[in-house]
């Protein structure tokens, strides 16, 4: 199952294992099971603390492996085979099962050691879904920590039969004791904060407590990372507050174009950005939305919870979004057959027609990557012509089981009251009305800048949104620097926003020897 090179790395990561663990494991007659079995088996041989237990609950999923500490009596569990993007989070679920710490800080330990209620968490993915390893992480986390809380990881794409009865058309979808408990990317900080009522308002109490920052980062992706490098080796104070690590990159699937990097993948490079800033003493603060900032003393920025930070200059990178189409039905079915990440939700609508709205590099790479997957793609572009590159065109239509429509107009996605069963369309030219039978939608149609939360201050916006910046990143606002997606900067790419957020960080770093020069010399 496991190659040489494989094992022999996880034979030095296992030297960090100390107590024992057990790998239970229930199978079929299935192959998945054939490689389950043949996987822990692999593991165990790597490591004489660990055990494996054959069929030990014939109620289980199947195929199904529990990761069980026999010290704590914490328990772990993967339903499917965890491979693909899921295969670190099975090592690291032996790793913090058999005795090696995870990184949590003091707060967070004491919030889930506190825990002593049931807690049974079951998390829906797909393995080439990319957001989905942080969220199975996280509840991993939480159990390894506290026998009273338990996880499953379920391959979605292997039991159909759940997702069909839960109505389950997006991942990462976790349940809580049974009841749908969140949708989507969520961090170890955003759990804590729903089980903890107190939580929240600790947080709300340990940012008002905070220093004024030198630099302060608004935006965690890699405008906003590079910012935060450049500004801590000026020796400068230096916060980031962000929703959530790594941004939009962290949802990409292939990065090709990254200069002297061949390939890569987006969450491994998220990884890489956030090891990078937290080698300097940079103040991260996750799972946090930044709502307003006003010119006082300082800049004044208040968080959507309530909170207040305080800084002498700031660089915003809050980066940008998938564009909405903005049609009747979309709202109302976003996670129940809409969806905007192929790569995540792509399998669970595995033999079934879908669609791709938007004509770009990104709808006609997602119409080759469901073709492999769906039933038939039918691609709808507004304009006259796709706007992809030819080589990706010529590949979509050679495939079969992809139709393109040109110059039409989606006007409705179409559903039952719990998922999207069609869309329709006009063609532009005639006006005639069609509709298509589709159990998915996949909106493809570029990006948006996230810049709302300024509509209500001094920062310029230009007629997109976009912040407007000149050469140095600086804002109209004094102290206020902006780089990457969300700004004028015309190319949106990951190298250039990372060059903007250096170009920003030491604008700032100019910004503030200015000012303290100028104050000098009025003392």
């Amino acid at each position: 199952m496991l190659d040489a090179q494989i094992k022999s790395q996880l034979k030095e990561h296992f030297k960090q294992i100390t107590s024992p663990i057990e790998l239970k494991i229930a199978l079929d007659s299935s192959n998945k099971s054939n490689e389950l079995n043949s996987l822990a088996q692999d593991l165990a041989s790597l490591s004489e603390h660990i055990s494996v237990l054959e069929n030990y609950d014939m109620n289980a999923r199947r195929p199904s492996l529990v990761v069980s500490s026999k010290k704590t009596s914490t328990q772990i569990s993967f339903a499917g085979v965890p491979m693909g993007h899921e295969f670190t989070s099975l090592v690291l679920a032996l790793l913090h099962s058999g005795g090696h710490p995870a990184r949590l800080n003091s707060d967070e330990l004491e919030v889930i050691k506190s825990i002593d209620r049931p807690l049974n968490f079951e998390v829906y993915v797909s393995l080439s879904c990319q957001t989905c390893p942080q969220v199975v992480q996280a509840l991993n986390t939480l159990a390894a920590n506290n026998a009273n809380i338990s996880t499953t990881m379920v391959d979605g794409a292997l039991f159909q039969d759940e997702v069909a009865a839960r109505n389950i058309m997006a991942v990462p979808s976790v349940y809580l004791n049974g009841e749908l408990f969140s949708q989507g990317a969520v961090s170890l900080s955003d759990i804590l904060k729903k089980l903890d009522g107190n939580s929240a308002q600790k947080e709300v109490e340990k940012l008002n407590g905070k220093a004024p920052f030198d630099v302060l980062v608004i935006g965690g992706g890699p405008a906003g990372a590079s910012a935060a490098v450049y500004a801590a080796r000026k020796g400068l104070n230096t916060g980031v507050v962000a929703e959530r690590f790594g941004g939009q990159v962290a949802d990409t699937m292939s990065i090709e174009n990254f200069i002297s990097v061949k390939e890569t993948e987006g969450p491994k490079l998220v990884t890489q950005l956030e090891q990078h800033v937290k080698q300097y003493d940079v103040d991260i603060m996750t799972s946090n939305r930044v709502a307003n900032i006003q010119r006082n003393e300082y800049l004044d920025i208040e968080l959507d919870n309530g909170a207040k930070l305080t800084a002498k200059s700031v660089v915003i990178s809050t980066g940008a979004r998938w564009r909405s189409v903005n049609v009747p039905g979309e709202a109302e079915y976003k996670g129940r057959g809409v969806a905007y990440c192929p790569h995540c939700d792509g399998p669970l609508f595995k033999g079934k027609p879908v669609a791709v709205i938007g004509g770009g590099n990104s709808g006609i790479e997602a119409a080759i990557d469901l073709a492999n997957i769906t039933e038939h793609v039918t691609v709808l572009e507004f304009a006259n012509d796709l706007k992809a590159d030819q080589v990706l065109i010529e590949k979509a239509r050679s495939l079969a089981n992809i139709t393109i429509h040109t110059n039409v107009q989606t006007t409705e996605i179409v559903g039952d009251e719990q998922k999207v069963t069609g869309l329709k369309y006009i063609e532009r030219n005639t006006q005639q009305a069609q509709s298509i039978p589709v159990a998915g939608v996949f909106v493809q149609i570029g990006l948006v800048p996230n810049s709302e939360w300024l509509k209500n201050t001094e920062i310029k916006l230009n007629q997109f949104g976009e912040i407007e910046i000149d050469g140095k990143g600086s804002t109209n606002m004094p102290g206020v620097f902006a780089a990457g997606d969300v700004t004028t900067s015309p190319f949106k790419q990951i190298v250039i926003a990372m060059g903007s957020g250096a170009t920003a960080s030491l604008g700032a770093f100019d910004y503030l020897i200015r000012a303290q020069d100028a104050a000098n010399q009025a003392a």
